[in-house]
């Protein structure tokens, strides 16, 4: 870098704007470069000036201004689409063709610009003019288009634009220069709004969420300062798009839209991460005024052509925030994420939706990817939480499923204690999951039978009773165990029952009548090694109530599909028994076997 001299000169036009003006070249101390007169401050080199005026600024010949972008303004998608250009470029005379492409140099670079329009177009706070001499010559079109190629990638992307002390801009300038070059620099400041910007700054970096009466004061500054609104909210989403924590999302999210914009379109997995994004901001308290701002300048809405279930949607959000790392972006899975996931899981499986398989499969294929091409081993650590979850899932459902849809399911005290673990564990995510994942939806079933319901209010009262200490593992097994023992003596006595009044003829409609065919019936038991014990005539009678409900659950509930044969026997069914007797009587019919015929037909 070639060594030169600078000369500066600070002052202020008013009590709004503050200037700075420089002068580096390699004898720069013999160099006079300003002059001043009762209303203007005139800078100026060979073929070139630039005056401040009360209410304007006026120039002439090469150069051009710049400043930092804030974020939010229209930006050419040529700048936005890359990530490392920070600053607005104006080159005086040069302007956009058609498509936004290509710049268009002219010789007119002469004008004028209000210092509100300044601050309004460009930076609201600080802002930079320029102008040279050396290393460019020609004609001004030639010498616009020289300092294009020769500074333009510089004074795009440098860090150094802003409210610092410029030494470090002017050396990253000057050293594109030739050592006979002359380089001109004027600094614009407000002073009111960069005292607005200070003090909204300090509040935000110390409290995030600013407190109303806070805000309030904040407020009244501005009324003050005479700020108008416009202008206070574009200092304010500057502000907080520039806090480091903000940054990194907000960044990502717009690198997302731009490559989405630049194919135009969004698919799944891609508006999956912005809408993971998205969570991350509210989790982070970021404001979603700058994701709207990137949404309107980049016409996310337009780009979107999904057709995908709520809960894969939400699964692939979720799980593609995992790859975020990657970017420095703190997206671990909190207890509101994996309950997601788990209804999601929950969902997917009684839809029998196999897509949400398939997102866990390609996110785990990703993961294994990545680590093999040098990421981070925490992107395993995250993915292996999500499968534990998962697998804790898959185990609870089953058992639970078993338990109420299966007969003759044997629960030992390893079963329950695996249980216990896992229900710990689903508490530690959210008290209420337990029951929303497991038990509503089996409770809900129309195929949950009567025994498969009571086995399952078994379990879950007694898990709780045994973290409450009321309960030992062992007696709620013994519980689970008398309900199986029930449910099985019960499966007997409805097959043998039913065989019973299939193969002979047996009154039951009166109490005494049911006694008696209790007897028949535990004769038979007892007698083929069944059952020993006495039969709780409760259950028998429930047994013999279910085997009289059939014949009206098919005449009610399935006429279409009975033969006309089977229908015309339910109805004569319907009637008294003395009635069908004294009918087949009447028809000289063999009672006996029709009544056998009727009998079974109906069961």
């Amino acid at each position: 870098m070639s060594k030169h001299q600078e000369i500066r000169l600070h002052g202020h036009l008013d009590d709004t704007i503050e200037y700075f003006a420089m002068a580096a070249s390699r004898d720069a101390y013999s160099r006079y470069f300003f002059e001043a007169s009762s209303a203007d401050l005139r800078f100026f080199s060979p073929g070139n000036e630039f005056i401040l005026q009360p209410e304007q600024i006026s120039h002439r010949g090469n150069g051009g201004s710049f400043c930092e972008y804030m974020f939010g303004v229209d930006q050419p998608l040529s700048d936005l689409a890359k990530t490392d250009v920070r600053n607005r470029l104006i080159l005086y005379g040069a302007f956009y063709k058609g498509d936004g492409g290509q710049l268009d140099f002219t010789p007119q670079t002469d004008g004028q610009t209000s210092y509100e329009q300044l601050f309004f177009e460009g930076n609201a706070t600080v802002n930079y003019s320029f102008f040279m001499t050396g290393s460019v010559s020609g004609t001004m079109q030639e010498q616009q288009e020289n300092i294009a190629r020769l500074l333009g990638k510089t004074l795009k992307r440098s860090a150094d634009v802003g409210l610092g002390d410029d030494s470090e801009l002017l050396d990253e300038i000057y050293g594109m220069l030739g050592h006979r070059s002359s380089l001109y620099l004027v600094k614009l400041i407000h002073k009111k709004h960069k005292q607005y910007h200070d003090a909204f700054k300090e509040l935000y970096f110390e409290y995030k969420t600013i407190p109303d009466y806070e805000f309030e004061k904040l407020q009244e500054l501005a009324d003050e300062l005479k700020i108008d609104r416009y202008q206070q909210e574009r200092i304010r989403i500057d502000v907080m798009y520039k806090h480091p924590d903000n940054q990194r999302i907000v960044d990502e999210y717009k690198n997302i839209l731009i490559e989405c914009n630049l194919k135009g379109s969004i698919n799944q997995l891609e508006n999956a991460r912005l809408t993971r994004l998205k969570t991350l901001s509210v989790r982070n308290k970021i404001p979603a005024a700058l994701f709207y701002t990137l949404d309107k300048m980049l016409k996310h809405d337009k780009l979107v052509d999904l057709d995908e279930q709520d809960y894969l949607a939400e699964t692939r959000q979720v799980l593609e925030g995992i790859f975020f790392a990657d970017v420095q972006i703190d997206a671990l899975i909190n207890s509101e994420d994996m309950s997601l996931l788990l209804h999601a899981k929950r969902q997917a499986s009684e839809n029998r939706d196999h897509t949400f398989e398939h997102i866990l499969l390609e996110t785990g294929k990703a993961c294994d990817e990545k680590i093999h091409a040098g990421a981070d081993l925490s992107l395993l650590e995250h993915f292996s939480y999500i499968i534990t979850y998962f697998d804790r899932y898959d185990n609870t459902s089953a058992v639970i499923n078993q338990l109420a849809f299966m007969e003759n399911v044997h629960f030992a005290e390893e079963q329950i204690r695996s249980l216990l673990g896992n229900k710990k564990a689903f508490d530690e995510l959210d008290s209420k999951l337990w029951k929303e994942l497991f038990f509503t939806q089996v409770f809900e079933n129309k195929y949950l039978g009567q025994f498969g319901r009571k086995k399952v209010v078994c379990l879950q009262k007694g898990l709780a009773l045994i973290e409450d200490s009321r309960l030992t593992i062992k007696a709620l097994v013994d519980r689970l165990h008398l309900l199986e023992k029930e449910e099985r003596l019960n499966a007997t006595l409805l097959a043998h029952v039913k065989e019973r009044i299939r193969n002979f003829y047996s009154k039951y409609n009166t109490r005494l009548e049911q006694e008696e065919l209790l007897v028949e019936v535990a004769d038979e038991l007892y007698n083929k090694g069944l059952h020993t014990g006495d039969i709780p005539l409760a259950q028998f009678h429930n047994v013999v109530v279910n085997i009289k409900k059939k014949p009206f659950i098919c005449t009610t509930c399935c006429p279409r599909l009975l033969p006309s044969a089977t229908l015309v026997c339910v109805r004569i069914f319907s009637t008294t028994v003395a009635s069908i007797v004294s009918m087949l009587k009447s028809w000289s019919v063999n009672i006996s076997s029709l009544t056998t015929s009727i009998w079974t037909t109906s069961i």
